[in-house]
This record gives structure tokens, C-alpha cells and sequence, in this order.
């Protein structure tokens, strides 16, 4: 039987790249679907490179979440190594997709949700840094918390049916 999602998407599903956490993360961001109920929690740690600037030296994440969405999290830590902030910004949903040579058309969310959870962040780090945000970084926070309130809210009305119907 032939497979929906492509070699490339599995071998990073059977093994992902850097699953995990990293305790003493620089920042970590935080994204949830509101449709599926995805889940992905990105770490990462900032250092120096040679021309003194700052980039990402560490990735790792935590996902709870299909096929797809475990696939599009090993491939983001992938992506954002060795890059600056600016650069890391800039990875799209479309680099991603393009990276696991494609996605089923109905799990390009997934693809989202890596690039929101690595926006979140960026956000966090250069919050707790007291940089400037840039606008459409804020734009983005915005977007992406009223999606965790959308899940939380979702979550807790599931827990009250589940305490429902055991009694």
C-alpha cells in the first residue's frame, strides 16, 4: 500500500532530529492547531558565530502531534541551526514542505505550526532580552496566543464532559 506522506516525511517521523528539550534554552515557543489539536514546543539556544553575531546553536523540540506534525518539527531544528535571527524568520511553511519533499495537501498546517512555534520563540527570546520586536513578529504572538486560548478553552470544556460522563 502506498503511503500519504513521502519517504523524506517518514524517515524524519521514524527517527526525528533533535527530539527533546534543552533545560537551559535560551527561549522556547510554544504553538498549537486549533483544528487538530497539535501540539509543539520548540527550545532553542542562541551563542555567537565567527562575525560575532548572534545565532541559533541548538534545536530541539517536543511535539504531540500526527505524523506530519512530528516530521515538520525534526525538520524545523534542522533548518534554524546555524542561522541569525533575521534568517531563522525567514524559513517558510513552502521550505519546510519542500524539505520533506511534500506533505498531503490537508497536512500543510503542520508546516505552519513549526514556523509559528519557531516565531514564538524568537518573540519570547527577544522579549526576555529586551530587544525591539518587530512588527510583524508581534502581529504573529498575537495570532498564535489567541490560538493556545482557543485550545486551552477547548481542552477544559473536554475535561468537563469527560468528568461528566464517568459519573
Amino acid at each position: 500500500m502506498k503511503s500519504l506522506y513521502s519517504k523524506q516525511t517518514l524517515k524524519h517521523f521514524r527517527s526525528p532530529h533533535n527530539f527533546g528539550e534543552i533545560k537551559d534554552a535560551d527561549a522556547m515557543g510554544e504553538a498549537g492547531n486549533i483544528v487538530c489539536g497539535d501540539v509543539m514546543n520548540l527550545y532553542l539556544k542562541i551563542g555567537k558565530n565567527k562575525n560575532d553575531e548572534e545565532v541559533i546553536k541548538e534545536a530541539k523540540f517536543k511535539t504531540y502531534g500526527c505524523v506530519a506534525a512530528i516530521a515538520t518539527s525534526s525538520v524545523i531544528t534542522d533548518l534554524v541551526r546555524g542561522k541569525t535571527i533575521d534568517e531563522a524568520l525567514k524559513i517558510s511553511k513552502d521550505q519546510i514542505v519542500e524539505t520533506l519533499q511534500g506533505l498531503p495537501p490537508i497536512k500543510i498546517h503542520c508546516s505552519v505550526l513549526a514556523t509559528e512555534a519557531l516565531a514564538e520563540a524568537i518573540y519570547q527570546y527577544l522579549l526576555k532580552n529586551k530587544r525591539k520586536i518587530p512588527p510583524d513578529l508581534l502581529k504573529r504572538h498575537q495570532i498564535i496566543e489567541k490560538s493556545k486560548k482557543i485550545i486551552e478553552e477547548r481542552y477544559q470544556e473536554w475535561m468537563k464532559l469527560q468528568k461528566a460522563i464517568k459519573k
